[in-house]
């Protein structure tokens, strides 16, 4: 029994990391059909932003304020990475809609570029950040089952970005107007809905939760300029599987990939566990092309 608890735990943790990448690439590919090659780059920036703001606590600020550090350093990775999206969609990205391959190859690009200059800035090894000491050690559930903090806060970052992704989603007007714009584009601009506007915040709040996502995963380890090509397969997969644009779908696929890839890499190795997971979402897509949720729309035949 402990050893199921322990293994149903990591693999929850490991989806609630998939959920807070995938969650911003949900928004981006789903609405603008958009392959943002780039988006590991923006997991990079947010963790970077941790990293910094730990520097600058520790450097600038009283040793006793230390442990609020990361409070402060969600925030900043969310913003510092809204913003670098802003910018590549403003300067790049709008000029290649309804060109897929034009996007994906130019974000890819950018993917290099950002790369390169995080070596440049940081330098190529990788750098750790200090977790806070309220996040240090765990919960003990029962003999031999202990939950880290870290892992704990990780699953409640998740949480509470997946809640506050649904209160805006349908619970506030610009919501709305991205679900209209996801759903029916033409109509929606038809309708009088600044379809511009909509995908240039659509596209910075994606890259701003990927900058959240960033942050939370330096509680797991050192990072690196190449931090996010870790794990952008992954969120492509969950994405895929859990069905374009749809938040429900995006939950139900990081929930599935997670709770998959910890068993079938407990059972076996990881680089079979992760074959096995792939072999299991092509299957699956064949049967279900569109995902788990599909968006429903009224077509005339």
């Amino acid at each position: 029994m402990d050893v199921l608890m322990v293994q149903l735990f990591n693999g929850l943790s490991f989806s609630s990391i998939l959920l807070l990448i995938a969650l911003g690439l949900a928004i981006t590919f789903g609405l603008m059909n958009v392959i943002n090659m780039a988006h590991g780059e923006l997991i990079m920036i947010g963790a970077y932003s941790a990293y910094m703001t730990q520097i600058m606590f520790s450097n600038y600020l009283p040793k006793s304020l230390f442990d609020f550090y990361f409070v402060l350093a969600l925030p900043v990775a969310f913003l510092t990475a809204a913003l670098t999206g802003w910018i590549l969609e403003w300067a790049l990205v709008r000029h290649l809609y309804g060109r897929p391959l034009d996007s994906l190859l130019a974000t890819w690009g950018v993917s290099l570029v950002l790369q390169q200059l995080a070596r440049t800035v940081f330098g190529a090894p990788n750098v750790a950040v200090m977790a806070p000491d309220w996040l240090n050690g765990g919960l003990e559930v029962m003999a031999g089952v202990v939950f880290p903090y870290k892992r704990l806060f990780i699953l409640a970052i998740a949480a509470a970005a997946v809640l506050g992704m649904y209160l805006y989603l349908y619970k506030t007007a610009p919501g709305r107007r991205m679900q209209a714009v996801m759903q029916n584009r033409a109509m929606a601009a038809c309708l009088g809905i600044s379809t511009r506007k909509v995908d240039s915040w659509s596209f910075a709040m994606g890259s701003g939760i990927a900058g959240l996502a960033g942050c939370a995963i330096t509680l797991l380890g050192p990072i690196g300029p190449s931090i996010g090509t870790y794990y952008i397969i992954d969120a492509f997969m969950v994405v895929v599987l859990g069905g374009v644009g749809k938040l429900s779908g995006t939950l139900a696929g990081a929930l599935g990939i997670g709770i998959l890839n910890t068993l079938f890499e407990y059972g076996t190795t990881a680089t079979l566990g992760k074959v096995l997971v792939f072999l299991v979402i092509i299957v699956f897509l064949q049967w279900r092309p569109a995902g788990l949720v599909q968006v429903k729309t009224r077509v005339l035949d």
